[in-house]
């Protein structure tokens, strides 16, 4: 029957083969709703603005910049995507899919658990597994990092293969403005290929920093590098307390490599502080080293192929050297906003990131920012994938709904992991004032410790919540076994309003270390002793 598309005041008339005489269906569609037309009929022509080649151009082919082209042209919209990766310093590059898959969490994460296989095995032992002579037993790196590097390769083609099935154009190429709608595309060859789009996104991610001491750049290494490093790392230096810092630290401690990490100031300086000293102490008990207020001076190459570090005490004035294998900087990252050329969009930055609304929308209407490059955004995966797709739905489907970037969870992968979601004590005490806050915290004893004798003594959780009414939950917070997923349902949770009498009214899964928060009775106000007795007291 036919059908009527009412857009603006414009009818569009779809008459099908089989169409009835005096049948019709009018469906009414808000604004951008061409690109639901485009993508839900084909009986008529789609509605193509020929002022531009595209809808929509995305600048970056990571996590973001993916969610949202993909979305886009789901929504039928006319999408190209523009990725280019500059090799670091020592040469490290990469394929499709941005620091995630190719630098970050993906290889972060299958490196941790490498780690976590070799302390398994040893204490299996316990657990009567005949293992001959386990203290011998050692991790091939070299094996290790094919492994990864395979995965990750097959990552590359399956996001290229799936750009191409959604019908998004792929552009292999650096991107960067020459106006506001005109994007050059400088290809691998050193052709440019000019392109112009109604709307374009920005999410080009960033990259490790350096520190600027004399041999930093020559010689160190970066979260860039270390997940495809030809050799082995051996003794390694690693200049950041970040969680990138710590979490490297982490895993090649495990794989069996003496790690020291060099602190300027504070361990994990954007999380609770509490926790984070937590961590640094379990961090140490499995014999990590910390050099504490240290600023490195310069690496210098031995004749050996070693490297000199020479450092300051920023404190005591004291001056210090060692010899490491490696050094790997992990003191921050920068906003790739360099090339883009945003001077002749007159896009506004701050601090090598992109200033945009909460819409993220910049200061020029029809250029957008998602991810890593937004300036006092969580550099989150999951929070770019997310404000990515929001963002094409709004622009191509009438949607209104935004991201939400509070109460957003993440973990940190160190041996013994730490996951939180929402405030950290500090900022609920500075926020609401002490007397308006109740913490609730505990000790707590993983069952599948006890045999191989592992340490409990930082297996830790707290609750921070208002101190009046139902006392909503303002932020969770734990250190332990599987943080990560022992945090993901809480985080829903918290995001829908969780309060201390609901959490405190809900049964837990014994024996998990989750339960845990479902029996947080013992508040920091109290002064009990949040130590527990047995593993079910």
């Amino acid at each position: 029957m036919p059908m009527f598309f009412c857009y603006s005041s414009k009818v569009i008339l779809a008459v099908s083969r089989s169409a009835a005489p005096f049948q019709s269906n009018v469906m009414c569609i808000r604004p951008y709703s061409k690109y639901l037309i485009r993508s839900m009929t084909t009986h008529i022509s789609p509605l193509k603005s020929h002022e531009y080649d595209y809808d929509l151009v995305v600048i970056g082919g990571g996590s973001g910049g993916l969610a949202c082209a993909k979305e886009a042209v789901a929504l039928g919209a006319r999408v190209a995507c523009l990725d280019y990766v500059k090799p670091s310093p020592v040469g490290s590059k990469w394929g499709l899919g941005g620091t995630c898959v190719n630098v970050g969490c993906i290889p972060k994460k299958l490196m941790h658990q490498a780690a976590s296989l070799g302390e398994a095995v040893h204490e299996s032992v316990a657990y009567g597994w005949q293992i001959p002579e386990p203290e011998k037993i050692k991790p091939d790196w070299s094996k290790l990092v094919q492994a990864v590097q395979n995965h990750i390769k097959s990552v590359n083609w399956v996001t290229r293969v799936d750009l191409r099935d959604k019908k998004v154009e792929y552009i292999n190429g650096l991107g960067y403005f020459k106006d506001q709608h005109t994007i050059i595309a400088k290809m691998k060859n050193g052709t440019e290929r000019s392109i112009t789009a109604q709307n374009i996104l920005i999410a080009v991610g960033g990259r490790p920093r350096y520190s600027p001491i004399p041999g930093a750049v020559e010689y160190g290494i970066t979260s860039d590098d270390i997940f495809s490093l030809g050799r082995e790392p051996g003794k390694t230096l690693i200049v950041g307390a970040g969680y990138i810092g710590l979490e490297c630290a982490g895993f090649l401690k495990g794989l069996g490599y003496d790690a020291t990490v060099m602190v300027r100031s504070v361990v994990l300086r954007e999380f609770d502080q509490q926790m984070a000293e937590i961590i640094k102490d379990s961090m140490v008990e499995r014999g990590i080293k910390f050099l504490f207020t240290t600023l490195p001076n310069s690496v210098e190459k031995q004749s050996d192929g070693r490297f000199q570090v020479k450092w300051t005490n920023s404190k005591t004035g004291e001056e210090g050297s060692d010899i490491f294998d490696t050094v790997l900087f992990a003191i921050g990252r920068k906003g790739l906003v360099d090339d883009l050329n945003l001077d002749a969009a007159g896009v506004e930055v701050k601090n090598d990131k992109i200033v945009a609304s909460e819409s993220e929308q910049t200061n020029i209407p029809h250029i957008y920012a998602v991810g890593d490059i937004l300036h006092g955004k969580p550099e989150l995966t999951p929070v770019a994938i997310h404000a990515g797709r929001l963002l094409a739905r709004r622009l191509f489907s009438g949607s209104t709904q935004f991201m939400d970037y509070t109460n957003v969870a993440t973990t940190v992968f160190t041996p013994l992991e730490y996951s939180c979601v929402g405030l950290s004590e500090e900022v609920a005490l500075q926020k609401y004032g002490e007397e308006n806050i109740e913490v609730f915290h505990g000790f707590y004893k993983p069952t599948e410790f006890f045999i191989p004798q592992k340490s409990v003594r930082y297996c830790y959780l707290k609750a921070i919540a208002e101190r009046s009414g139902d006392q909503k939950v303002l932020g969770l917070h734990y250190v332990g076994p599987v943080a990560g997923e022992v945090m993901q349902g809480f985080a829903a949770a918290v995001k829908a309003g969780l309060t201390m009498k609901i959490l405190l009214n809900t049964v837990g899964i014994h024996p998990t270390t989750a339960e845990e928060f479902t029996r947080l009775s013992i508040t920091k106000r109290s002064g009990l002793d949040p130590t527990p007795a047995t593993c079910c007291s």
